[in-house]
């Protein structure tokens, strides 16, 4: 049976969306998850919200428990991960607004724990494959569900997670353009690798917000910048992830 979770959730917790709602705790040997996890019934698709930095934004991206999250989300028997995420964008065609079904990443986080295999038993190596991280059924579900709404998306995109909390410096930002990265956000890599390791299909939907600081006619990005897109753009999230459940 379909069960899909979803990280991120900023909106999702409005009764009217989430049916049959209920509260559900998860111990897991990593520690404790970022929130407890909203459970319900989504265009009749069982589902389960989880709030990757806590309900309140109090977790900073470094700090975030990804394989508390990931190792909890299959404990319940979810058989698929969408993830909602902020992005910068590093390609002027990618507006304020716009969002990227992510197909790849470039993972320049420093701190972050990544991986489920702190040791191997003997000749039981585990080099989990990851040249395509995002699940093509999934991608193919959002990018439809996207044309059926009218909401500009772009149908690949690549996102270079950074360790955070900082925004880039100008070097770095041009940098990653020059590497082929399209959007930068703190969050997607390590949730990709980890439900990758569990075999858990994830994909996620990126909303740029801000062009970072590589381009020299606008300030550099602020978190307010990215706070007002959003909140502006929120419902077209609800609406793409609402209608994309259905299809799963």
């Amino acid at each position: 049976m379909t069960k899909i979770a979803i990280i991120g959730g900023s909106g999702l917790e409005n009764p009217a969306i989430l049916k049959n709602a209920t509260e559900l705790s998860i111990e897991t040997p990593y520690g404790a998850t970022t929130s407890d996890f909203k459970c319900g019934e989504i265009n009749g698709k069982e589902v389960v919200i989880l709030s990757r930095h806590g309900r309140k934004h109090t977790i900073p991206p470094t700090q975030i428990n990804n394989r508390a999250n990931i190792w909890a989300i299959r404990e319940i028997g979810c058989t698929h991960i969408v993830a909602t995420t902020a992005c910068g964008s590093l390609r002027q065609e990618i507006g304020r607004g716009d969002f990227v079904a992510l197909d790849q990443f470039i993972d320049f986080t420093r701190h972050r724990a990544i991986t489920f295999f702190e040791s191997f038993e003997p000749h039981h190596m585990k080099h989990t494959p990851m040249a395509d991280p995002f699940d093509e059924y999934l991608r193919s579900k959002i990018i439809e569900t996207a044309g059926e709404l009218g909401i500009k998306l772009f149908q690949k995109g690549t996102v270079v997670t950074i360790e955070g909390p900082r925004f880039s410096t100008r070097a770095e930002s041009n940098m990653f353009r020059l590497w082929g990265a399209d959007v930068i956000n703190m969050s997607t890599a390590p949730e990709a690798i980890l439900a990758n390791e569990l075999g858990i299909p994830y994909a996620a939907i990126a909303m740029s917000t801000d062009y970072d600081c590589w381009k020299t006619d606008e300030a550099p990005v602020t978190w307010g910048d990215v706070l007002k897109v959003f909140n502006e753009n929120v419902s077209h999230v609800i609406d793409l992830l609402i209608h994309t459940i259905g299809k799963i």
